[in-house]
This record gives C-alpha cells, structure tokens and sequence, in this order.
C-alpha cells in the first residue's frame, strides 16, 4: 500500500535533470525568478497608480490599447532578430532598456502630481522593450537543455517563474497600500538589475547557420510556417480566445474594493493564480505520460474559462481566491503543453520568428482581455465583465476546437515535426 502511494506521487514530482546538468539553463531560470518578482509588483504598481489617478476601469484597460500595436510590430521583429543575432546580447541590451523605463516611472511615481501621459509613454516604450527581448528568451530553453529534457525544462521554468509571479503580487499589493506605489517601482527596478546583471554570465548563443537579417520577408517566412502547421496555430488561437474573452486581472482592484469590500486582500487577488499554477507546476510529473497534447491544451483553457466565470459569482473574496486559484491551475496546463509542442517541433532557425508569434498571442490576449473587461464593466458591472467573459470563453475555445481538429488530434509521438526534431538532436538523418 505504502509501496504504491510512494511510486503514485512519485510519478507526480517534478524532474530537475535540467537543472542539474546545465549551468546555462540555471542562469536563465534564477534570471527569469528575480524578473518576474520584481515584473510583478510593477504589475500590480501600474495599474493601481492609474486607477488612483484617474478613478476609471476603462482608463486602467486602456493601457492594453497603448501597448498593442508596439506588441505587434516589435514583437515580430524582435523574433527575426533573435534568429540573426546573438540572443545573449539581445537580453542584456533589452535589459538596460527595461530598467532605464521603470526608472522614468519611480521617478514619476516622487512628484506631486504625477502625469498620466508619462504611465503610458512608459508602457509603449516598455512594450518594445519586451518585445525584442522574449523571443530570444523563450528561443534559448530549447538551445541550453537536451531535447528529451525539454518538458521537464519548460516545467522548471514556469515553477521558478512563479515563485517571482507567487511573491511578486502579494509585495506588490503590501507596498501599494502601505508605504506607495514608489516603492513598488524600486523594487520592480531592482529585479531588472539583478536580472540583467544574471545574463552577463551566459554563454554566446549566436545563430548557428547562415541567416536572414530582420526584414518584412524574414517575417513573413515565420508568419507563413505558423499559418501551415495547424498544430501550431492552435496553440496561438486557443490561447488567445480564452485569453481576450476571460482575463479578469483589470478588473481587481475594483473587484477587491467596491464589491467584495476587502482592499487589503488585493495581493492575494492579484496571487490566487500564480498559487494555482506552482500547485499545477508541483504535480505536473504525469504531463510527460500525455500524448496528446493539443487535446490537453483544449480542455485546459475550458477549464480555465471555467473557473474565472464561477470566481466572478463569489460571495467572498476567499470563495473568489479559490477558484481563480483553479483557474490559474488550468492555465498552467495549457501553457505547459503549449511550450513543449513548441519547442520539441519548431526548428532553431525559426524559433525567433516563432517564438515572436508566440508572444503576440501570449501578450496580445491578456492586453485585449484587459481591455475588454474594463469596458464591459463600466458599461454593466464590474461581476457581470467576469461572468460574462467566462462563458464566452468556454464557448469560444470549443468552436475554435471544432475548427482546427488537426490540433485535438495532434499527437507528439507521430507528428512528423516533433519526430524530426527528435532525431536531428539525436543526431541521426531525418
């Protein structure tokens, strides 16, 4: 009995061989930890300081409409030039560049009335920052760990990128209401620093063939392979359907202090999801047992719909917690099997480009979402934004599931992407 409880939670626990064996892959998780602490308060910082400015959901959501079209055009760019430069280079410039930003916000942040129109300004500029900057984050995972260590290296990182993610809202929201948003900043730059100081310490990782420098037809080669493997653009789809139609986050400030009455449960608010994906993280050893992965995709992002639509039916903010909590579970899921179909099938001469693709509907989702909700809330209600976004959301991500049957019938051990990658790493012809 003992025997086979051990052997069942065993098969639960997460592998740390890439941590073990790659000095490099160490680097960018410590790296990616300290970034997303200090991302986080920053996070919650932002919009909290709007909507403290302006007294309006739609202003805090209308940051989304300010980042987007940078998103887009630096987002594919920064992806070609991933797969032209050395990405090592790359994070450290785009380093610099975030944390000059966030130094013009804290100093904003010290006067007396800060503008507005500088918030803004800074969440464009900090746009184009992180869009030249996570292609070639994301593009280095599958360049620093074996091929067969690859789920077990997209697993690592989300858990120690949820730690920040974890600690990051609930400092975030501490320091808001306590002691200012500028020290919120302070410590959103401090992360930057020590970060970008971490990916000193990388190896070069230049483009190992002949490349095309960034250009229109550059990106169009990217664009035009997404577009042919539906395999791939289920993942972006998807994920962008649960995203624009049941992202929540704008909307807890108001959702924290006006309905549910408990302003100083803010940070748990702002956390209940990152608890809900290291739970999911913790316990995602059978992940390497399913196949099937775009199915799995599929009914997480359901689930995660699912889960925001109930959360915005709470009678309490701790009824509220919890199933964000699932949600953010369910999330961690999707993303989880949407990492390994991509890094396990794309090749490394396209994985810039793709990984800037992967960005976009990464960032373009939540920034839409964001400014959906905010709308619909002033417009109705703060509950009737959430619930409403949950619904559709299931409906959406089943009609797109219908659609790209390619993508619920994907399987990684048949795929004739995934099996030539698997082979080229094993040096073998393909």
């Amino acid at each position: 009995m003992a025997t086979s409880l051990r052997s069942r939670l065993d098969r639960l626990r997460v592998d740390l061989t890439p941590w073990r064996s790659s000095h490099d892959f160490r680097i960018l998780v410590v790296a990616g930890s300290v970034f997303f602490l200090g991302g986080m308060v920053g996070y919650v910082a932002l919009p909290f300081q709007l909507y403290q400015l302006t007294g309006s959901n739609f202003a805090v959501g209308a940051m989304g409409l300010v980042t987007i079209a940078p998103l887009i055009v630096f987002g594919l760019y920064g992806g070609a030039l991933a797969d032209h430069v050395d990405r090592r280079k790359l994070l450290i410039a785009t380093g610099v560049a975030q944390a000059l930003i966030c130094a013009l916000l804290l100093g904003n942040s010290l006067l007396d009335n800060p503008h507005v129109w500088l918030i803004y300004v800074c969440g464009g500029l900090n746009a184009i920052a992180t869009s030249l900057q996570r292609p070639s984050r994301e593009a280095l995972l599958p360049r620093v760990v074996k091929h067969e260590e690859v789920p077990a290296a997209v697993t690592l990182s989300s858990l120690t990128a949820q730690v920040g993610q974890l600690a990051g809202p609930a400092l975030g929201g501490v320091l808001v209401s306590t002691v200012g948003v500028t020290w919120a900043f302070a410590v959103e730059l401090s992360g930057l620093v020590i970060a970008t100081s971490l990916y000193l310490r990388l190896g070069s990782y230049k483009a190992r063939e002949h490349t095309t420098p960034p250009s229109l037809r550059a990106i169009g080669e990217g664009i035009g392979y997404a577009f042919r493997r539906r395999d791939l653009l289920g993942t972006y789809l998807v994920d962008m359907v649960g995203m624009v139609l049941a992202m929540p986050i704008v909307l807890f400030p108001a959702f924290a202090t006006e309905v549910l009455k408990e302003p100083k449960l803010l940070g748990l608010l702002y956390s209940a999801e990152a608890i809900g994906a290291m739970v999911a993280t913790l316990t995602s050893g059978w992940a390497r047992r399913v196949h099937h992965q775009g199915r799995a995709v599929v009914l997480a992002t359901i689930a995660w719909g699912a889960s925001v639509g109930i959360a915005g039916l709470a009678p309490n903010i701790w009824v509220a917690i919890a199933f964000f909590a699932v949600a953010g579970g369910a999330d961690m899921v999707s993303v989880l099997f949407r990492s390994v179909i991509w890094n396990q099938t794309i090749p490394d001469e396209m994985r810039g480009r793709l990984a800037g693709i992967e960005m976009l509907s990464y960032s373009l989702g939540p920034l839409g979402g964001q400014t959906r909700s905010g709308l619909v809330a002033d417009l109705t209600t703060v509950r009737t934004s959430i619930v409403s976004g949950g619904v559709l959301c299931v409906a959406g991500v089943i009609a797109t599931s219908v659609w790209l049957r390619d993508f619920w019938r994907y399987d990684a051990r048949t795929d004739e992407h995934a099996v030539r990658e698997r082979e080229l790493r094993a040096g073998r012809p393909s």
